[in-house]
């Protein structure tokens, strides 16, 4: 033994492997404890317990894995052509993205609800859809050929169903004494620090070549699909589920409230099971159609903005800058507002979500009338800014407030109506934009006129449902 010790150290075989590993523990270390602090932040407060890190962790993992394939997808054919040729483009585009909300409502909603082996299987289904359908398109990518068109669309289809049954399942995973606007805004700030991550490393691999991100968007789909397996159990949904609608059939009507009775709880047990009636969004509470009418104001707003801005600061740019750049500083605005208001949401205590919705509308309405009064550079950017920060709370709000008073059994159904009605709103807000003349004063006063009507269809009955309280809670 003596000997094989000498022969080791005289060839020098034990420090060499001492050396190896400790060069391998330290390549290592970065990893780790990124992936420590990772887990660290995306589990705590009880999120680990509950389940609700894993959902993060995943929410993130989707947001890499769709700014990878919209990366590769990109065009600056845009700053290339005419105006009234990009005019033309962009509306084509807007019809593309009403596309996947012709069947998210109607069918995959519904569908989603009654899936027999639970909300897991649709999410990991939605991840894996995607990896194949990026490992389509990057043979396609740089050639052009007519699959990518269509396998680009199933993305969007794939993205939103993912999304609908996310926002479904965060009750399931709510931990003690955490809100669902707190919950939401976690979960949602999880994707967007994951897209800033990822996109600059899908930039990098558009340089090596353009299928490089699809590659990339394929095997973190992969993983994804994976991971949504790691949910807990109580993730999958029930039998029994059945469809939600914006308005309830043939004069139903909610029942009244029961002292300890929470709103799902009771319309579950008297609607849910044994009668005909179905529940739809307006028979939980007024709530929920009053946010939805604001959010819709918010998601039009955001629609008018950036086809509005797009095509009017190509023409005019702001103090005498570029387009590129003009559209730069507000691109750059709204997406740190709605970062922002996000990171507020995962901050905010007790406070009820028909309050955030009334009050951050309000709030937009002033800084748009500013906008359109004192038109400007500055105020440009400013409305850019606030429109992502209000629609990024109203939005949290919104979530909350069906999750709370949606019943269970048809909370993915309301989701993906409410969906299609947001992205409904979104696509008449782009289509104003473009039709609508150069002027920056007028597009001023119309984004003003947007809010406006959404304040005044929805604050006061807002305001209205948050003086009556709500029996849940754990809901802000």
């Amino acid at each position: 033994m003596t000997d094989v010790a000498a022969d080791r150290s005289s060839d020098g075989s034990g420090p060499l492997r001492r050396a190896g590993r400790a060069i391998g523990r330290a390549l290592r270390a970065p990893f780790s404890w990124t992936g420590r602090g990772i887990r660290k932040a995306t589990h705590a407060h009880g999120a680990g317990e509950s389940g609700l890190g894993k959902l993060i962790e995943l929410h993130a993992v989707n947001g890499a894995g769709d700014v990878m394939i919209t990366v590769a997808l990109a065009s600056t054919v845009f700053f290339s052509v005419p105006t009234d040729e990009a005019r033309g483009r962009v509306a084509l585009y807007l019809a593309v993205t009403m596309a996947p909300f012709t069947l998210l409502a109607p069918v995959i909603g519904p569908l989603l609800d009654r899936l027999p082996h639970g909300r897991r299987a649709a999410m990991a289904g939605a991840m894996c859809a995607r990896a194949v359908l990026a490992l389509t398109m990057s043979g396609a990518v740089a050639t052009g050929g007519l699959e990518l068109y269509p396998a680009a669309l199933g993305v969007l289809v794939c993205s939103k169903a993912y999304g609908v049954v996310r926002s479904a399942v965060v009750p399931r995973l709510l931990p003690p004494r955490f809100s669902l606007v707190k919950a939401n805004s976690r979960v949602t700030l999880a994707g967007l620090l994951a897209t800033g991550v990822a996109a600059p490393i899908g930039a990098g691999l558009q340089t090596v070549g353009s299928a490089w991100p699809l590659y990339g968007a394929c095997a973190i789909f992969i993983g994804g699909t994976v991971l949504a397996f790691t949910l807990p159990g109580k993730v999958d949904s029930a039998k029994g589920e059945r469809r939600a609608r914006l308005v309830p059939r043939g004069g139903e009507v909610r029942p009244p409230a029961e002292p300890g009775s929470t709103r799902s709880d009771l319309w579950t047990t008297r609607w849910g099971k044994g009668k005909k009636g179905r529940p739809g969004l307006r028979s939980v509470g007024p709530a929920v159609l009053h946010g939805l009418q604001a959010n819709a104001a918010h998601r039009a707003l955001s629609g008018f903005l950036i086809f509005f801005l797009a095509f009017l600061l190509r023409e005019h740019p702001l103090g005498g800058q570029s387009a590129a750049v003009s559209l730069g500083i507000v691109g750059v605005a709204a997406g740190a507002g709605n970062a922002i208001g996000t990171a507020v949401g995962s901050w905010l205590r007790a406070r009820g979500p028909e309050v955030i919705v009334a009050t951050v509308l309000g709030l937009a309405l002033g800084v748009a009338v500013l906008a359109a009064v004192f038109f400007s550079t500055v105020l440009v950017a400013a409305l850019a800014a606030v429109a992502g920060f209000t629609q990024a709370l109203s939005k949290l709000s919104l979530d909350a407030m069906i999750q709370r008073d949606v019943p269970e059994e048809v909370r993915t159904s309301a989701f993906a109506r409410s969906e299609t009605l947001l992205q409904v709103s979104w696509v008449l807000g782009g289509a104003i934009g473009i039709a609508l003349p150069l002027n920056g004063v007028l597009g001023m006063s119309v984004a003003a006129g947007i809010l406006a009507l959404g304040a005044t269809t929805s604050v006061r009955g807002l305001l209205g449902a948050a003086r009556r309280g709500s029996p849940h809670p754990r809901v802000a």
